[in-house]
């Protein structure tokens, strides 16, 4: 079963206080939920019309599992914690294997 991923990019950061405290209650969704962070911050590398910004990726076993961690009422609450706090790009992606 090819496996889910979360990809997040971040335009931009108007409000690191409402990220950090995204961060900490997004975690507790993600990981009871399966979900293991491969990427989160770092150094970026960007190409052709790429920019370099904030990247997260995190696995998750399935499309699926990682929707239903997207849904969660878990990740709800860290969503209303970030509210305006960012812009960004958020996708769940299905790998090819």
């Amino acid at each position: 079963m090819p496996k889910g991923y979360w990809v997040s990019v971040y335009r931009t950061i108007s409000d690191p206080e409402k990220l950090a405290a995204y961060n900490e209650l997004a975690r507790l969704a993600v990981e009871p939920g399966g979900g293991r962070t491969l990427v989160r911050g770092g150094r970026v590398a960007a190409y052709d019309a790429g920019i370099a910004e904030r990247t997260v990726v995190v696995e998750f076993d399935s499309f699926e599992q990682a929707v239903a961690v997207r849904e969660s009422a878990a990740y709800q609450e860290a969503l209303a914690a970030l509210s305006d706090g960012v812009e960004r790009d958020f996708r769940i992606v299905e790998g090819v294997d």
